[in-house]
């Protein structure tokens, strides 16, 4: 037998949770072929001692629908280990939609997702209109990882409905059209149906995403669409609802999932949040509904620099300073007087509204200076405690020692290490919201598998290496039904991961202005793997991407 690829010499993390042991993986084509000694050399050989072999990463809650047009390579999700993601959450896709009416898509997109309207009109190649011609498009990109793609409400609504979406119920004729589609949509092969009903989520014109408009039974209609095709997640994003109401949402809920047999994917992050979302969870689960919970291992956070965002940016006195150049930026924060302008605004002026990802009033018990890209950090107020300044003063003393490099990260919320162990342990959860692709200037969250690696697992040792990795391969692979991969088995897709648990880590984040059109974003790369394959071939080797381009368009009904 001759193989393509053989990695030998290391510790196989198989996937399932099982004890790690050493063996040789063989790879012909994009399976793997044999595991065990293989005394023979491969077409191309990986010399893994003193490193563990593991099942490509799972990525399953991404924002890349627009990315994946100019970006083969799936940054900087593949630094990480990732190799498979599922994209088009929260009702968000460019899909269905007809070039002239990409405007609406683009609008449900830009502020909710913080995608650059400019990179999306400069970067894609508007060339569909129907979902299932979206996906033949992307099937035909180049792409360094592999993608499945859901279908988003909002697109559904503003092709049924255009500008009226944004304003209303659609008319019988309108739902009949999105249930066509849909329909169409999943025989195609989308891997699901996704839907936002959170005030976090408006347009960049300051009204509602289209989804919010739905009614619940407009919801439902959707969702029963799955259940006739037997296919298909749904994905349901919104805001905990206020105490009267919280039966009967619970209720709709209930009844919808166990009614239609669709499994619910469902927010599951946060402290106390959380863990009440376990006991819907639960309670849908026990009444026979299929449903999971999607987790976070670091809290969902704002990151704040003077390159990308501040917390002070629409505070008159900040807008005027932030709207000049770098260089101009930073004469002004040495001048004195300046300086205490901003510092006395910052601290006493009146805070509007922000969504999504925008940067929220500071907190400086709660911000933090991000020194290291794993804990310790300390609070903003603990800094400038110890330096003895106030702490914006403090934000902008490091800002100019750091050459404006410096971030800040403020989460949404006290981090409590005993709830959201809790929140990555229950069975039904898994560990899938990173946004990547989204909120490419606010948050860098497709870190959230090295994360988890280095400072879970071996920081705090709260989980097992086998453990993490389980979470983050064969967990995702169960709960999005890929039966192909998400363990080291033969015959299944080698997609594979080569890394040294002793040192896998984030790296610190950086800006560049990589995107089309020169949009900025946080780009974080990872340490400690020395290689990742997806479908057999070696794409990033030592931290360097090798330009191969092997990934697929995983469809549901494949």
């Amino acid at each position: 037998m001759t193989f393509d690829l053989v990695i030998r010499n290391g510790v196989v993390v198989d996937g399932s949770g099982l004890d790690a042991y050493r063996a040789d993986v063989g790879v012909i084509g994009n399976r793997i072929a044999r595991i065990g000694r293989i005394p023979e050399r491969g077409r191309g050989d990986i010399d893994a001692e003193g490193h563990v072999v593991t099942p490509g990463f799972i990525d399953g809650h991404t924002h890349m629908d627009a990315q994946v047009f100019w970006d083969p390579r799936g940054t900087f999700s593949c630094y990480h280990g990732v190799t498979t993601v599922v994209m088009g959450h929260c009702g968000f896709t460019l899909a269905p939609a007809p070039k002239a009416q990409r405007h609406l898509v683009v609008r449900n997109l830009e502020r909710a997702e913080d995608i650059s309207g400019e990179a999306m009109a400069a970067g894609i190649e508007w060339t569909w209109t129907t979902f299932a011609e979206y996906l033949d498009v992307v099937d035909a990109l180049p792409k360094g990882i592999n993608y499945a793609a859901n279908i988003g409400h909002s697109a559904l609504r503003t092709y049924a409905m255009g500008e009226r979406a944004f304003e209303g119920a659609p008319t019988d004729a309108e739902l009949g059209f999105m249930v066509d589609e849909l329909r169409a949509a999943m025989r195609a092969g989308a891997y699901g149906f996704t839907t936002s009903r959170t005030r976090q989520h408006q347009t960049s014109d300051d009204r509602p995403v289209a989804s919010r408009l739905a009614t619940l039974d407009e919801v439902a209609r959707l969702v029963e669409v799955l259940g006739e095709e037997g296919a298909g997640i749904f994905q349901l994003v919104q805001d905990p609802p206020a105490p009267d109401e919280e039966a009967a949402r619970d209720a709709w809920m209930r009844s919808l999932a166990v009614r239609t047999g669709v499994p619910f994917a469902v927010g599951a992050t946060g402290g106390a949040r959380g863990v009440k979302a376990l006991r819907l969870i639960d309670d849908i689960a026990s009444a026979g509904g299929r449903i999971f919970g999607l987790t976070h291992p670091r809290g969902i956070g704002t990151m704040s620099s003077f390159l990308t965002q501040l917390p002070f940016d629409n505070l008159p006195e900040w807008r005027e300073l932030r709207a000049r150049s770098v260089e101009d930026q930073k004469r002004a924060l040495r001048d004195p007087e300046t300086r205490r302008r901003l510092v006395w605004s910052a601290n006493n002026s009146t805070y509007g509204e922000r969504v999504g990802g925008e940067a929220p009033k500071p907190d400086f018990d709660l911000m933090r200076v991000l020194d290291q890209p794993v804990p310790p950090n300390p609070t903003v107020r603990e800094a400038a405690a110890a330096r003895g300044v106030d702490p914006v003063e403090l934000m902008i003393d490091l800002s100019l020692e750091r050459d404006f490099t410096q971030f800040f990260v403020q989460p949404g919320a006290a981090f409590d290490y005993d709830a959201v162990k809790t929140l990555l342990k229950h069975p039904r959860t898994v560990m899938a919201f990173s946004d990547a692709g989204a909120h490419v200037s606010q948050m860098s969250d497709c870190s959230i598998q090295t994360y988890l690696l280095a400072h879970w697992v071996r920081d705090r040792q709260d989980f097992t290496l086998e453990e993490a990795v389980r979470m983050i391969t064969l967990a995702p692979a169960r709960a999005w039904r890929f039966h192909d991969r998400g363990l080291v088995r033969e015959g299944l897709v080698a997609d594979l991961n080569v890394f040294d648990p002793a040192t896998v880590a984030p790296d610190m984040p950086t800006v560049v202005h990589d995107l089309p059109a020169g949009a900025r974003r946080i780009r974080q790369t990872a340490t400690g793997f020395l290689a990742t394959v997806v479908g057999g071939t070696v794409t990033v080797r030592s931290g360097e991407h090798t330009g191969a381009a092997p990934g697929v368009l995983i469809r549901s009904r494949s």
